[in-house]
């Protein structure tokens, strides 16, 4: 089966994250657990039911002596580097795919990203696709099945000739199950740069 569109994941696919310094960084602070509390507001956040300020202040409950601001730094220190190469690999594809970018993602990290990596690159980097879907402006995230149907009836793709990159297996077999063909990253052994070797296209 021809492959005519691509949903590609943002992080861990195209940025680097470091899930172990946003850790590392909250335990200096003294939050030692993303309890249930904090994980239900992040769903919130990240499906833009919540603001920035209320998500940080319901992060500073747990952590009353410390500013906003160190709170805010170290929820964004999970936002690594971006390899050029995989920029350069998505030009590859321009003009060859439908190409979709779909992230569960909040404002601030988005905001973080977009100033690590520079506006201008950020915005190339954008122009790449046909359209973004960032969960907290869709109001759903991965693995909900609604947010891969919204994508397919927007841009009238067919699940068999799609395909969907992520590095979440939950993702992955959200996508298999609407009959979406996926390449699952395995961070540290995959990158999204040797997709032209993995025969799927």
């Amino acid at each position: 089966i021809m492959i005519e569109a691509i949903i590609f994941d943002l992080g861990d696919v195209f940025l680097n994250l470091n899930h172990q310094a946003s850790v590392d960084a909250f335990k200096k602070l003294g939050l030692n657990e993303w309890n249930d509390d904090l994980k239900a507001k992040t769903i919130l956040f990240e499906t833009g039911k919540m603001d920035e300020l209320h998500f940080m202040k319901a992060i500073q409950k747990y952590l009353p002596n410390h500013e906003l601001s160190e709170i805010r730094d170290a929820w964004n220190a999970i936002i690594g580097d971006f390899p050029l190469e995989r920029l350069e690999f998505l030009e590859k594809l321009q003009n060859k795919y439908d190409i979709f970018l779909l992230s569960n993602t909040n404002p601030t990290h988005i905001d973080r990203f977009e100033h690590h990596v520079g506006l201008t690159f950020a915005r190339e980097f954008y122009a790449h696709f046909n359209k973004i879907y960032f969960s907290y402006e869709t109001k759903v995230r991965k693995p909900e099945e609604a947010v891969f149907n919204l994508i397919l009836k927007q841009n009238n793709l067919k699940p068999n000739k799609t395909l969907f990159v992520d590095d979440t297996l939950e993702h992955i077999e959200a996508a298999k199950a609407l009959g979406i063909n996926t390449w699952q990253i395995i961070v540290g052994q995959d990158d999204v740069t040797n997709l032209f070797d993995k025969k799927l296209l």
